[in-house]
């Protein structure tokens, strides 16, 4: 018996990385796992593959979270598939570091739209269907950096730093409807991202945190399952952080 089972859930960015990892332990837990992807359809296909081999529904949508009419296309098909959506991910996450006197406006609003603009896009139009519901559980994947900043990552940091605010204000407006939402906040965790930096800024990286390692997609997902289980049901507006100590 899984901490998910019955459970329908959505999922951005959900083709790589944390994503994926959400998609897999989700269906592991007995949730059928929508979910989505910006291009590859290939890797895409093989995340919902291997996600239905615990013996439950997943189906890849290509679909750009950022885009307001897109999300709520989304939200509609996969209600038509899926019944209901008991649990929203709100995954989908892009970095363009620069220091500000070196950031255009361009890579501030790539940032903005694909981290923020898509959260509101995807919560607004699932919302209808959970407060038809009366429950539902919101994840929206913050950051560490949103709570303390980082110099090269006002972007990012402004974008996570909006989800907080966002997510407090919506688990004051639809608590009374059974519906929570929460943020994970994660901090350096191994993914493909980071198998591109050398070995002296990982080290740099590994000293900054108490616990002096990286994290592990896996314990980010973690929190997720405990977020969208009913072992959480009195939780929500917090922000947690999945960050070997870094936030304290």
């Amino acid at each position: 018996m899984g901490l998910l089972d019955g459970k329908k859930a959505l999922i951005t960015g959900g083709s790589r990385g944390i994503g994926k990892g959400m998609v897999l332990d989700f269906a592991k837990q007995g949730a059928d796992v929508a979910f989505t992807y910006r291009s590859n359809a290939d890797m895409a296909n093989a995340v919902a593959k291997e996600a239905e081999s615990f013996g439950v529904k997943a189906i890849a949508y290509q679909s750009d979270a950022s885009d307001y009419s897109a999300a709520e296309e989304l939200i509609k098909a996969v209600v038509a598939e899926f019944g209901a959506i008991d649990v929203l991910v709100n995954n989908a996450g892009i970095t363009k570091d620069n220091l500000m006197l070196r950031m255009n406006e361009e890579m501030w609003d790539a940032v903005i739209n694909v981290n923020l603009k898509s959260v509101f896009n995807l919560t607004k139009h699932a919302m209808r269907t959970m407060l038809k519901q009366r429950s539902g559980s919101i994840i929206n994947v913050g950051s560490v950096v949103g709570v303390f900043g980082n110099a090269g990552q006002a972007n990012y940091a402004a974008s996570k730093a909006g989800i907080i605010g966002f997510s407090k204000s919506i688990a004051k407006e639809v608590g009374s409807r059974g519906i929570r939402c929460n943020v994970l906040a994660p901090g350096f965790i191994a993914t493909d991202m980071t198998d591109e930096l050398d070995a002296d800024t990982i080290k740099a990286y590994e000293a900054s945190i108490p616990l002096k390692k990286l994290g592990q997609p896996q314990q980010v997902s973690d929190a997720a399952v405990f977020l969208g289980s009913d072992m959480s049901t009195y939780i929500t507006g917090q922000v947690i952080s999945v960050c070997g100590g870094m936030s304290m």
